[in-house]
């Protein structure tokens, strides 16, 4: 408990000593640090002392704040607050307590403050001199107020461990971990050339190659002169199908290193390949050589490398000139692979067209180009093929309706003027020749048209239809040999082909045709020549040809005869009918097969080469077996009926064939 004594007003003035004038005699701080006198020893054993000295505690308590710096605090508060912060919690005061320190606080208060607030004691108990003197306070010591910066903190990663580590995953061919592990250094230090470096080489073992790409590409910013990182990039550039890209690089290092001819070889031969395709095809030389070309620089790719689009599209317009079946298809899957990725590739679109173009889809093709210049209305290659395949099935479309109206002549010049549109377009051409043989036909140009169907096939060999065409101009020009040998080897070839067979018959037929007396030739006549043309003709060389007018020709007479007997059957319908189609040159038994008599038919009724209609005209020019003469039979009589019987319609009379034949 606190003396009431001690706060008492008349003690409160000791405890702060007046000003005196003498103050230039108290001593120097320096000589604070002695060990106390005797005679400050009595003084603190002083009651009256005592008091004043926990007066001036209580005062100072008073004026210094608790935000106040602990070096700022004289001594005895500094103890003070030491000794509070390590002596145990006091107990819950109790109501005598909170009363006492009620009249404490009371007491506390009735005391006068110091005159000067910022006055303290020294650890002796004696006053600051220089405060004394009514000087200013202290400056406070540096620390009193807290930094601005902090430090840098310590990285959670090391790099170097990072990279450590990538070097063993990397040596170990796990280049998952590698990359992942050197990830890690560079978000510590993101700027180091030789982490960048370490993973675009393990982005290369991993066959990333665009990564890589990435990562020396930034390492090269980084340290331009730095020749392991370049000799990586040359080399990313040739994995990436860019030689002349890798050539430039190898020619920087070249300024400040040797390059070696090893060094230099993969990135000069895949130049050198992709300017050999080029040439080819500005040359307008075979595909062929642009395949191979192409083929021999994708060897320098890295795996799993796709193949630049360039060169991709110089593949297309290869398949294109070679112009078969089969590259045709090859051009068109270039160019789908390419529009699978950009649907709106312009010159994919228009390699497409080409391919359709060249394969006879004109109305597809024309589909394609527009599309493209809808996506590049500038695109020059597309406006080029849109109008040439314009002008050049308008021109063929004219040619063809020429063609059905009959008007031959201009239908031919129409399809010479078409020929002339594309040259290179070896499928169109192949079917403008064929078109202009089949004018030709008409206009009895045989010469012309077996030289058109010739350069068809050239173009295309497997153009049947050009085939089957020129058999007929052989045949019609005479030359039926020819023509029979032509229609067998198309047989031979394509037997499923729709009516070859019929026409191998007919052409056997004509050659035995053309082997008899041909009576219009001998009257100088047409095939198609009417009666009327077939009289005046033979009047005209009867007279010519009497023998009374050629008494001294020999000839004259036979010639004669013959112009008699190639009137007779002309001018007769119905003989003229069975010589035109050959039914005279049939041999009655091979009507018959020869095991059991029964009557065979062609297409599965025998192996005679007879047509229906053939037989039924000979049957009587009009399906009936009745009338009009037939085979003549000893019995006189039909084989196929009772004397005079008839049934559904038909008469089995004698002669149910017609005349010419007859059995004894």
């Amino acid at each position: 408990m606190v003396l009431p004594g001690l706060f008492k007003p008349k003690k409160t003035s000791e405890t702060l000593p007046k000003k005196s004038s003498k103050a230039c005699d108290h001593p120097s701080p320096s000589r604070r640090s002695v060990s106390k006198s005797p005679t400050k020893f009595l003084k603190e054993s002083d009651p009256r002392a005592q008091s004043r000295k926990l007066s001036s505690r209580s005062s100072s308590k008073n004026i210094f704040n608790t935000d106040t710096h602990p070096l700022n605090l004289p001594p005895e508060e500094r103890e003070r607050r030491r000794s509070a912060m390590s002596a145990p919690p006091d107990p819950p005061p109790t109501p005598m307590d909170v009363d006492q320190d009620g009249d404490d606080a009371s007491s506390a208060s009735s005391s006068p403050p110091p005159t000067d607030p910022t006055s303290y004691s020294d650890a002796n108990g004696s006053t600051n001199d220089a405060e004394m003197e009514g000087n200013t306070s202290p400056v406070p010591p540096p620390h009193r107020f807290k930094p601005t910066t902090s430090p840098p903190a310590k990285p959670a990663l090391d790099p170097e461990e990072c990279k450590a580590l990538g070097n063993k995953y990397f040596k170990a061919h796990d280049y998952v971990k590698a990359i992942a592990e050197y990830t890690k250094a560079l978000s510590v230090e993101p700027q180091s050339v030789t982490y960048l470096s370490n993973r675009a080489a393990a982005f290369i073992s991993a066959f990333r190659f665009d990564e890589a790409l990435a990562d020396s590409k930034q390492a090269q910013e980084l340290e331009p002169q730095n020749a392991k990182v370049l000799h990586r990039l040359a080399r990313i550039y040739v994995n990436l199908g860019r030689p002349s890209e890798a050539l430039g690089i190898l020619d920087h290092i070249s300024t400040f290193q040797t390059v070696t001819a090893a060094e230099r070889r993969p990135a000069a031969e895949m130049e050198t390949h992709i300017k050999q395709a080029e040439e080819a095809l500005r040359r307008g030389t075979t595909g062929s050589m642009v395949i191979h070309a192409l083929d021999q620089a994708e060897r320098g790719l890295g795996a799993g490398v796709e193949k630049p689009r360039k060169w991709q599209l110089m593949r297309g317009e290869a398949y294109l000139k070679m112009g078969n079946v089969n590259s045709l298809g090859d051009a068109q899957g270039v160019a789908m692979s390419l529009l699978r990725k950009n649907s709106k590739d312009p010159e994919a679109l228009v390699l497409r067209g080409r391919a359709l173009y060249a394969q006879g889809e004109n109305e597809k093709a024309l589909q394609h180009f527009r599309e493209a210049l809808s996506c590049d209305p500038d695109y020059k290659d597309g406006v080029k093929y849109l109008r040439l395949v314009q002008k050049l099935e308008r021109m063929k479309e004219e040619g063809n309706t020429a063609f059905k109206t009959g008007r031959y002549k201009q239908a031919v010049e129409l399809y010479g003027q078409a020929l002339e549109v594309d040259p290179n377009n070896k499928g169109i051409n192949s079917k403008l020749h064929q078109n202009r043989a089949m004018a030709s036909i008409k206009l009895k140009d045989f010469k012309s048209a077996i030289s058109d169907c010739d350069r068809a096939i050239a173009l295309d060999p497997t153009y049947i239809k050009a085939r089957r065409t020129r058999a007929r101009a052989l045949g019609e020009s005479g030359n039926w040999d020819e023509a029979v040998r032509e229609y067998k080897a198309i047989a031979e070839s394509n037997p499923s082909e729709p009516g070859i067979q019929k026409e191998v018959h007919n052409a056997e037929l004509e050659l035995k045709k053309s082997k008899r007396k041909d009576y219009y030739k001998i009257l100088g006549v047409e095939k198609d020549a009417s009666d009327n043309e077939i009289k005046k003709a033979y009047r005209k060389l009867a007279i010519v040809h009497h023998p009374d007018k050629n008494p001294d020709d020999e000839g004259a007479a036979e010639k004669f005869k013959e112009l008699g007997e190639a009137y007779e059957c002309l001018s007769d319908a119905q003989k003229r009918a069975r010589y035109d189609s050959g039914e005279d040159l049939i041999d009655p038994s091979e009507m018959f097969s020869q095991g059991g008599g029964s009557f065979q038919m062609p297409g599965g009724m025998g192996g005679m080469g007879i047509s229906p209609e053939m037989l039924f005209n000979m049957m009587g020019q009009g399906g009936g077996m009745g009338g009009g003469g037939g085979f003549q039979f000893a019995s006189g009589g039909s084989p196929f009926s009772a004397a005079g019987s008839s049934r559904g319609g038909r008469s089995r009379g004698a002669g149910g064939f017609p005349g010419g034949f007859s059995f004894g």
